[in-house]
């Protein structure tokens, strides 16, 4: 994208030969403006009114700003006095922190056997129980090994007992089934409501 280009959020949608993408909007800067007269608009938001193109991009270097054309489609087009390169460096900023709290949910998977002993148990839980809290899904795989698979019972008791003491933080989205020698379910996390002061 050269000088003066912008795709944001509130770009149009335009069909590409492969699927969708978003079209990117031009934004018209300075000498690239064309089109007079102009509704110029200042520096604080307020409206200067109908001024010629040489009159608007002489205020705008009186005043150390660029002319930004932010309604192209309107008649006259409006353009606004603003200092460009700090806008663009705010929007870049502002796009990057959004990224930054965006939470992406991952699936996490935490593997079992029918026999497992007490510490081993508890151990597997708490991590289950972080992962629910951080915000993410949790497979849990119940995995047999030799004549085990004769007694599948015994596994999804395990599995059921995981859920029973996750109960506070986690609810199934996928009841046990078997998947070759595995059975496996799906815990996803409780929404829980953000207290405010």
């Amino acid at each position: 994208m050269g000088r003066g280009t912008v795709a944001g959020p509130g770009a149009p949608w335009g069909e590409h030969k492969g699927g969708w993408k978003i079209a990117e909007r031009r934004v018209r800067v300075n000498e690239q403006i064309r089109i007079s007269p102009i509704r110029l608009i200042g520096e604080g938001g307020g409206q200067i009114g109908i001024v010629s193109l040489d009159e608007g991009r002489a205020r705008a270097a009186a005043a150390g700003l660029d002319l930004v054309e932010v309604a192209p489609d309107s008649r006259p087009p409006v353009v606004r006095m603003m200092d460009y390169g700090k806008y663009k460096y705010k929007a870049a900023r502002a796009a990057r922190e959004a990224r930054r709290k965006q939470h992406t949910t991952q699936i996490k998977e935490v593997k079992f056997r029918p026999g497992i002993d007490d510490h081993d148990y508890d151990f597997k839980l708490r991590h289950a129980r972080r992962f629910l809290e951080e915000g993410n899904k949790v497979k849990l795989t119940m995995m047999f090994r030799g004549r085990q698979i004769a007694h599948p019972e015994l596994g999804r008791q395990v599995l059921l007992r995981v859920t029973g003491d996750l109960a506070d933080c986690g609810k199934v989205e996928q009841y046990p089934n078997f998947e070759g020698r595995q059975m496996s379910m799906a815990l996803s996390p409780l929404r829980r409501a953000v207290a405010t002061d």
